[in-house]
């Protein structure tokens, strides 16, 4: 069976199974949605490791439309976002994305230590988890940030309750934990792990070596925290595999919320508009 996931939106959830993409949002009190189209892979681009680059930059571009079409529809009717906005939106989340969570933790452990080779790179990698799990907290504090969450508790429990072979109905639904091995939250944090010992092998004394080849390892990092994703996902009930995905699982105790039955029809309805 191909796996399910998605992503929580703005008063909504989009879903993705196989080539299938499907956004559905509240409003006004009924739900509309909106499916999404995506291209036919080459077959390189499912290549072991290359598929995970690929991936990633599918789901943001897909994830990042469909947060945008969710955010016009609790707009007013005037209230478009221009192709200029959507450009420098993204190009801002890139930039903050790699100034926060390389060059920052880079330059703080050039402040606080002296230390050289594993050691610089222990402290570079300790740095950037803080840096996340801080973020982390402080959005969540955030009202609007709260029901994003909500949905995307919504999101996991609705995939959780398709896997398992139950029937997408409300009362299934409920039943289910808010938690997913799968979890882009979890794939953050394994991928901060795997950043850690990737750049432990850069050597170099020289302070611009040692930041431009962390640029340059980003898509090597992103391909093999893509594949111990998957074999999380595949040997899960495995008594090691289920310790190394727990620091994933307890980051989506902050990312997900309990959701309320409306907005878990949601999640039914755009899950269901992809796996008929």
């Amino acid at each position: 069976m191909k796996e399910a996931g998605g992503q929580a939106v703005i008063e909504g959830v989009m879903m993705k199974y196989g080539d299938k993409v499907n956004v559905s949002v509240r409003k006004n009190s009924r739900i509309i949605s909106k499916k999404i189209s995506i291209k036919k892979k080459n077959r390189l681009l499912k290549l072991f490791f290359i598929r995970g680059i690929f991936n990633l930059f599918e789901m943001l571009s897909i994830g990042f439309n469909a947060l945008i079409w969710s955010a016009e529809q609790q707009a007013g009717k005037d209230e478009k976002i221009t192709k200029k906005e959507i450009f420098f939106t993204m190009l801002f989340a890139v930039v903050f994305a790699i100034l926060f969570f390389i060059v920052v933790p880079f330059y703080l452990t050039k402040l606080v230590s002296d230390s050289k080779g594993i050691i610089f790179n222990l402290i570079d990698g300790l740095i950037r988890v803080i840096i996340f799990l801080l973020y982390i907290f402080l959005i969540s504090l955030i009202k609007d940030v709260k029901r994003v969450f909500q949905y995307h508790g919504a999101e996991h429990k609705t995939v959780n309750c398709f896997e398992a072979g139950k029937k997408l109905t409300l009362e299934n639904v409920k039943k289910f934990t808010t938690l997913h091995e799968r979890c882009g939250t979890s794939f953050i944090m394994v991928l901060l792990i795997i950043s850690i010992l990737v750049f432990s092998l850069i050597t170099s004394d020289r302070w611009h070596y040692k930041l431009g080849l962390r640029m340059v390892l980003l898509p090597v990092i992103v391909g093999i925290s893509y594949e111990l994703l998957k074999l999380s996902s595949r040997f899960k009930n495995n008594i090691i595999i289920k310790w190394l995905i727990k620091p994933g699982l307890w980051i989506q105790k902050i990312t997900t919320k309990e959701p309320d039955n409306k907005q878990i029809e949601v999640a039914i309805d755009s899950l269901g508009k992809v796996v008929k």
